[in-house]
C-alpha cells in the first residue's frame, strides 16, 4: 500500500489541464493504485483523479459504494449528459469545505480500463455526480468555482451551528 500526498487548494498544479495518457505502462498501473490507497484508506473519498496527487494526466478512480465498485477511468471523455441534479460537494483537496453545484443527472462516458480495454458507462445520480467532478480535475475547474450561489461553507461553520 502507498499513500500519496494530496495537492491542496492553492496550489497552481490543481488548475492546470491534464495530459493523455499514452501508454498504460507499469508506471500508470502503480499510480492508479497509489491513488485508491489514498482514496480509501487515507482519506475515505469516493473519488480522485490524477492531479490531485500531482500527477497531471488524464485518470481518476471513482467509488460510490455501489454495485459498481471500483471504476478506473484512463483518457475519459464525456460522450452526453442530461438532466440535472443540484446537491452539495466536498473534496479531498478542498478540505473543510463545501457548496451546492448544479451537476448533470446523467452521463455517458467513455475511456480505457487499466489494460488498455475501452469501455462506455451511463451513469445517473451520484455516481454521474461523482464522474463529473473527477472530470473537471482534469479540466483544471475545482467544485468551489460551480457553486450554484457562488457560497462556499466551511464544514465546521455547519456544525457550529447545530450545536
Amino acid at each position: 500500500m502507498a499513500l500519496r500526498n494530496l495537492v491542496l487548494e492553492g496550489d497552481p498544479l490543481l488548475r492546470k489541464k491534464s495530459r493523455p495518457v499514452d501508454e498504460i505502462s507499469p508506471r500508470i498501473i502503480k499510480l492508479l493504485d497509489d491513488m485508491a490507497d489514498t482514496m480509501y484508506y487515507e482519506n475515505r473519498g469516493i473519488g480522485i483523479a490524477a492531479p490531485q496527487v500531482g500527477v497531471l494526466r488524464r485518470v481518476f478512480i471513482v467509488d460510490v459504494g455501489d454495485d459498481h465498485g471500483k471504476i478506473e477511468f484512463i483518457n475519459p471523455e464525456i460522450l452526453e449528459t442530461s438532466g440535472s441534479q443540484v446537491g452539495g460537494e466536498g473534496c479531498l483537496s478542498v478540505p473543510g469545505k463545501t457548496c451546492e453545484v448544479d451537476r448533470p443527472s446523467h452521463v455517458k462516458v467513455k475511456a480505457l480500463d487499466r489494460e488498455g480495454n475501452e469501455f462506455v458507462l451511463e451513469a445517473d445520480d451520484l455516481l454521474a455526480r461523482c464522474i463529473c467532478h473527477e472530470y473537471d480535475h482534469l479540466e483544471g475547474i475545482l467544485f468551489i468555482d460551480r457553486s450554484v450561489d457562488g457560497k462556499v461553507y466551511r464544514v465546521e461553520d455547519e456544525e457550529d451551528e447545530e450545536e
